[in-house]
């Protein structure tokens, strides 16, 4: 490939970049499109649309103005602490890489281009081989710079790394010590529950902690089953949302009577969340016949619906005498009469067949539930087994369900089936690595010799398509590996993004680093990856002739993915089918709403440092695309962050430690490859000092992994005993009881108010820590008699 083919992908990807961004600056204006380009905005506050101007049609760059604008402050309230981590990554890639291009861009790179005595072509017309290390002769004097930069780019990305693990800890413990009563620092998850004849799971729960935690022992919510009734509760609110929005719609269709009547326009429909919670406020987990009945009421309200939503679409006339245009009251009482049904019936004995061998367990303080987490509860370890809980937005309650002995089982099964879909991959990469060869292709494909021999087309297949095939075919990853972490049996939503990200991370460093490195063909794969010895040497053969298909694959899945990325084609499109085909108009809300993709950019980010750090001594080219793709990179995600995704939760920055740890890897692989180089090139001296450097990093990653590390795995016991001793002195304990008693709320609806008066002998004892024991039995006997003995916290005074 030469530098005309380099600049072929350059021309096309410029092109489409700013054709995207200069559409996504018009279509952003648009008030139909305000639930794609302002979603989280639209959730949290109200926005008024601009009204029709030129200005609408006419490209500008004020995104980019808010965006640079926007201060650290203004990303922690609108995405927490997880978005302003990401930004790090960005801001850690963007001044690395800076140190990076200016010492190899006027040092490294002059050398590497008369790095022997041949007659030079034109700029354009020069093979990118020659600005590579692999122009540089054997035994030259030269390579000494190699190693020094090699020394700045290691030792700068250290300290660099150093500043921002340690930032990023202290942003981690000022978000456990800052925010307010976090529930499931109180909240300890069990699974494992051996199953009992005798003896509910909830009771069983009650017994053991009862027992063996008396004095901080508070309560507990049992996981339940899910069933019909799920789906009967997703419809009742969307019914709710539909009833909001026919009856705004209703108001502005309607005229007020003339004569002192009213003219019922849906106010009666207006069936507000708690009629809605108090329908199905009883045997919620039951199928019974009184769940049938419900049913059949919810499908006759549901007809009913839509039939007054088709009498609304035609005109109505304003009353004239006093009379009632339209009554809904047979609609209302037949609700009331729904509500009464269901507001009677208690739990069922089938209740306990709902129970699923896990339940969250609430504790008195912060520091008991550390410690009951961490603990081995009994002598077998696959039975009564505790974690702290996740956040309640953060669980994944369909999880839950699954018994903790098949999790193992589930992990093995899917890092097999992540095994062999990394392989099966193998495919599709042969077949973009065969379309760099020219030689290839000729012998392979014969009718092709008459197209290859145009210029432009030679440039286009060779620069620009591989890299365009190998990104279509990474659009199938992600997916793949968020079903896989989710069969994995993840209980927390950021658990199983985590997992996801990282599968996702070895995916992409496997695929689209060594296997493009280290051949182009099935069979000369085949052959590499028999002899393992010898990769550190094919390494050092490979990586500089390989460097200008990265610097490809950066400008087509960098730059283009980010213009991607910021104009939301699939939501932009299912946005407009549902306005403009559908005729639906549905008000924002955070169901809906998308979360930022971490398991997808992250290794992206990563994976563009792998490249940047193996390829900057000996293809310096690829640094300009790659420092304008992080520069576009901080723009957009800012962009992206304050204004579509809305984060359901927080997990403080769990995702930094991957990011120290590849950086770390890449370097140390970074030293490796430059140490085979260094052999090739036959300087000892260059060699030599790079096996120090190599000790140099390693030891530099054990230190920050006794340091830093263990904070973003256990919570400190000193911050939650100050916490505890805070909240205590503070009398928060009845605050956060309240709080705890809706927190894990499997079905949201069903939850009881937090007005709702509580029995006084509970609220004393709840009250004070420090009175643990017969009080507590004496409650606990009192509330296994209850209707629900799954949440116990409470009890509702009749």
């Amino acid at each position: 490939m030469d530098i005309g083919a380099l600049l072929t992908s350059a021309g096309i990807n410029i092109a489409i970049c700013v054709v995207l961004l200069s559409l996504y600056s018009i279509l952003r204006k648009q008030p139909s499109n305000a639930s794609v380009y302002f979603m989280r905005r639209l959730i949290s506050e109200q926005i008024k649309p601009d009204p029709f101007g030129l200005e609408r049609l006419v490209p500008s760059a004020s995104w980019i103005v808010r965006a640079w604008q926007a201060t650290n402050e203004d990303i922690l309230a609108a995405g927490g602490v997880d978005a302003l981590v990401f930004l790090r990554i960005v801001v850690f890639s963007i001044r690395i890489f800076i140190i990076a291009a200016m010492i190899c861009i006027f040092l490294v790179l002059p050398i590497n281009y008369y790095g022997q005595a041949m007659p030079h072509k034109e700029i354009h017309e020069e093979s990118l081989v020659v600005f590579t290390i692999g122009n540089v002769k054997e035994g030259s004097k030269w390579l000494w710079t190699h190693c020094l930069a090699l020394y700045v780019i290691s030792c700068s990305a250290c300290v660099l790394l150093y500043f921002e693990y340690k930032s990023i800890t202290k942003m981690r413990l000022a978000h456990t010590t800052g925010s307010p009563v976090i529930p499931s620092h109180f909240t300890v998850l069990v699974r494992g529950i051996p199953w009992s004849r005798d003896h509910s799971y909830s009771k069983l729960v009650e017994n053991f902690f009862s027992t063996y935690y008396p004095a901080s022992y508070v309560s507990h919510q049992m996981v339940y089953r899910a069933s019909r009734l799920d789906k009967l509760m997703n419809d009742a609110e969307k019914m709710y949302r539909m009833l909001k929005a026919i009856e705004s719609q209703s108001k502005e269709s309607f005229l007020p009577c003339l004569c002192g009547g009213t003219t019922h326009s849906f106010t009666a429909l207006n069936i507000e969340e708690e009629s809605v919670k108090s329908k199905t406020s009883g045997d919620e987990l039951q199928e019974s016949p009184r769940e049938k009945l419900e049913k059949n009421d919810v499908e006759k309200m549901y007809r009913r619906l839509k039939t007054i939503e088709l009498q609304n679409k035609e005109s109505s006339v304003p009353c004239l005498c006093g009379g009632i245009l339209h009554s809904f009251k047979a609609l209302k009482n037949e609700v009331e009469n729904v509500k009464h049904k269901a507001c009677g019936d208690g739990l069922q004995p089938s209740q306990t067949d709902k129970e699923r061998p896990a339940a969250f367990v609430f504790f008195r303080t912060r520091y008991d539930a550390v410690v009951a987490a961490q603990v081995l509860q009994s002598s077998n370890p696959m039975l009564w087994v505790t974690q702290l809980a996740p956040e309640p937005n953060d669980v994944y309650w369909s999880n839950l369900s699954i018994p903790y002995k098949q999790v193992w089982l589930r992990k093995i099964a899917t890092l097999l089936g992540a095994i062999f879909f990394m392989f099966a991959f193998l495919l599709p990469v042969a077949f973009v690595q065969s379309l760099t060869q020219l030689d290839h292709l000729r012998r392979t494909f014969p009718f092709l010799r008459g197209i290859l021999k145009q210029k432009f087309m030679n440039r286009l297949v060779t620069g620009y398509l591989p890299s365009v095939i190998l990104m279509l075919f990474m659009y199938a990853v992600p997916p793949t590996m968020m079903l896989f972490s989710t069969i994995e049996g993840a209980v927390s939503r950021s658990e199983r993004k985590k997992s996801a990200c990282i599968k996702v991370l070895y995916f992409t460093i496997w695929n689209v680093f060594f296997v493009n490195v280290l051949s182009g063909t099935i069979i000369s794969q085949l052959s590499v990856f028999s002899s393992v010895r010898d990769i550190p040497t094919q390494l050092a053969r490979a990586v500089p002739t390989q460097a200008t298909f990265f610097t490809t694959y950066v400008l087509t899945s960098g730059w283009a993915s980010l213009s991607a990325e910021v104009i939301q084609l699939f939501p932009f499109l299912c946005n407009w089918f549902k306005r403009f085909i559908l005729r639906k108009h549905e008000e924002p809300c955070s169901g809906s709403a998308l979360t930022f993709p971490h398991h997808t950019e992250i290794p992206r980010l990563l994976l563009f440092g792998l490249l940047g750090f193996t390829c900057a001594i000996m293809a310096p080219l690829i640094l300009p695309p790659l420092l304008v793709y992080f520069f576009l990179a901080f723009l957009v995600y800012r962009n992206q962050i304050l204004n579509v995704y809305v984060p359901k939760y927080d997990s403080g920055g769990l995702f930094w430690p991957i990011v120290h740890n590849t950086t770390i890897f890449s370097l140390v692989l970074t030293q490796v490859i430059a140490l085979g180089v260094f052999g090739i090139k036959r300087s000892p001296v260059a060699s030599g000092f790079t096996i120090p450097l190599i000790l140099i990093t390693l030891l530099f990653n054990e230190y920050c992994r006794q340091r830093f590390s263990p904070v973003f795995k256990r919570c400190p016991a000193q911050v939650l005993i100050e916490k505890d001793r805070q909240d205590e002195n503070l009398g928060r304990s009845e605050e956060i009881y309240k709080l705890l008693r809706t927190a894990y709320c499997q079905f949201p609806l069903l939850c009881p108010d937090l007005s709702t008066s509580q029995d006084p002998s509970t609220s004393q004892d709840l009250s004070m820590p420090g009175d643990g024991g017969q009080n507590k039995d004496q409650d606990s006997s009192k509330d296994s008699k209850s209707p629900n003995p799954g949440n116990q916290l409470v009890k509702l005074s009749e």
